[in-house]
């Protein structure tokens, strides 16, 4: 257990770095006020997350425990809307489209609601 959780650190470490960077660097080059850096890092999450399941479902073969390293440790840090997007498609694939929209409807929709709620508790107090 111990291993798995400085695994874990390490392999977050490393998706937040890249993030930061990539990030950064994007937006640096872009010249825009528009976030493109975050959209890049989403949308590249999205696609590496997909590559990676479609990889380990069949054709690579990795233990439970690296696949949590590598999904929840370096993706999840990486960029937590790839797992926000993995879960819908799941529920997707699974029939499941009300919970597949729901899903995606209310961690956007509670998502703003609730910055926009600790923004005005935090200039209230």
């Amino acid at each position: 257990m111990a291993q798995k959780i400085i695994f874990l650190i390490l392999a977050g470490a490393a998706g937040t770095l890249l993030r930061y960077f990539l990030s950064v660097y994007i937006q640096k080059i872009s010249g825009s006020d528009f976030p493109i850096g975050t959209l890049t890092v989403n949308i590249l999450g999205c696609f590496v997350v997909g590559l990676l399941w479609a990889l380990l479902e069949g054709k690579v073969s990795i233990s439970d425990e690296m696949r949590v390293v590598l999904f929840v440790g370096f993706m999840g840090a990486f960029t937590t809307f790839s797992t926000l997007i993995l879960e819908s498609n799941m529920l997707f694939r699974d029939s499941q489209y009300f919970f597949a929209f729901g899903n995606i409807l209310l961690q956007n929709v509670i998502g703003i609601a609730a910055l926009y709620g600790g923004l005005q508790l935090g200039r209230i107090t």
